[in-house]
Order: structure tokens, then C-alpha cells, then sequence
């Protein structure tokens, strides 16, 4: 049976099953992205709710595995060559898996790099807007008078959302007919803005072409409705 003693978060986050993937995560747009990924591949793991409603994320332990202090992060205990492997960042997580198991991405060298640079896409972009653009349109933000910051990101969503639209113009999928870690990333930040923050009618969404039909598919995989509750909130 794998030893997790040396990792602090294993001690505030104790594991049943130490030999499974160790996640640690909140059901966030960032957060499902890894759960998502997890469900879709079947890999064993166990699933561990750090609430980031309670700072959980700034504890010793929580930051002596992400030092950035951000969901989700992992522990792997059979990383390359057998040894524990921890990583964070979301967009990273998922690059892993994806070559740990040789799935949601293609092996073909082009394809590969293809899909990490929509990866990066969200990464670099879209989870950044999104996430301000709710901040201005539903949280704190709203309550500031002066409109600019709410115009200025959600101008910038809707060009994303273009840009998105575009892609998808004849693909069932990012990358075509093969889903893909790229799909996996987008999918939650996509619902976010729709469900969670409501600005639909604000970007209007429902003119867009195909990223609907997209978040459609997606929502639709029983994979995706899993992990979109993984770690349940409690």
C-alpha cells in the first residue's frame, strides 16, 4: 500500500485509499476540469472537498502542495517510475493524464500540439475573462459604480466566445471528431458563464452558432455530469 505520511496535505486530508490519485479540489470551473478528465478516463482516485469558501486553500498543509494557494491539485502515487508525483494547475493536470493514459489527446505530434494550444487557449484567456467578467456582473464588482471594468471584460468574453464559435464551425469537437482534453477544459468555464454567473443574455450567448450545441454535447456525457459534482460541496 502506497505511503502518503510524507505529504502534509494527506494529514489534514487523510486518504482511505492511498493507493488511488489523490485530488483535492472544489467544484469550480478549474476544479471539474480535473474530475471531468478523471471520470472520463476511469482511473482510480479519491476525491478530497478543499473549500475554497473557508480559505482552505491557505492552510499549511493545502499550500505545502500549491504553493500558489489554488485549486485542484493532485497527488499521483504511482508518478513516473513508480514515485508519488505532485502537481497543480489545471491545465497541467490534464496534459498528465492525458499522456499517463495515452487518451484525450492524439498521439499524432501535430494533432498533440493542437490540442495543447486550445488548452492554453483557456488557460491563458478564457478562464481569466470569465472569471472577471463574473466577478463585475454578479459578485463585489456589480456594486461599482463606475461601468467600465464590466464593459471592458465582457467586450472581451464575447470575442473569446467568437473565437470559440469559429472553431467549432463544422467539428462536432475542438479538435474534430476525437474529444478531447481542449473539450474538457472549455466545458466548465462555458457553463459557468451561462449557469453559474447568468451572463447569457449579457454576451449574447444565444446568438452564437455552434458553441451551444457544443456545451449541449458535452453536458451531455455522463462523465461530464459526474465530475461537474466532484467533490461534492456537502
Amino acid at each position: 500500500m502506497s505511503d502518503l505520511s510524507a505529504f502534509p496535505i494527506a494529514q489534514r486530508w487523510p486518504s482511505t485509499h492511498p493507493d488511488r490519485l489523490q485530488l483535492y479540489s472544489w467544484p469550480t470551473p478549474n476544479g471539474v476540469k480535473v474530475s471531468i478528465a478523471l471520470e472520463e478516463l476511469g482511473l482510480p482516485y479519491e476525491a478530497h472537498a478543499v473549500n475554497i469558501g473557508k480559505n482552505e486553500t491557505w492552510t499549511p498543509e493545502f499550500l505545502a502542495l500549491n504553493p500558489n494557494g489554488k485549486i485542484p491539485a493532485i497527488i499521483d502515487p504511482n508518478g513516473p517510475g513508480g514515485a508519488p508525483l505532485c502537481l497543480f494547475e489545471s491545465g497541467a493536470i490534464l496534459l498528465y493524464l492525458a499522456e499517463k493514459t495515452g487518451r484525450l489527446m492524439s498521439s499524432d505530434p501535430r494533432l498533440r500540439w493542437e490540442t495543447i494550444e486550445w488548452v492554453f487557449f483557456q488557460m491563458a484567456a478564457v478562464g481569466p475573462m470569465f472569471g472577471q467578467l463574473g466577478y463585475f456582473y454578479k459578485f463585489a464588482g456589480r456594486e461599482i459604480e463606475d461601468k467600465r471594468p464590466l464593459e471592458r471584460y465582457c467586450a472581451e468574453t464575447k470575442r473569446l466566445l467568437g473565437v470559440l464559435d469559429t472553431r467549432l464551425d463544422g467539428r462536432q469537437w475542438i479538435m474534430g471528431d476525437d474529444y478531447s482534453i481542449a473539450d474538457i477544459s472549455l466545458l466548465g468555464w462555458v457553463r459557468g458563464l451561462v449557469v453559474f454567473y447568468g451572463a447569457g443574455e449579457l454576451v449574447e450567448y444565444e446568438k452564437l452558432k455552434h458553441v451551444p450545441a457544443w456545451l449541449e454535447r458535452g453536458l451531455a456525457r455522463p462523465a461530464v455530469q459526474r465530475g461537474l459534482n466532484i467533490p461534492p460541496r456537502g
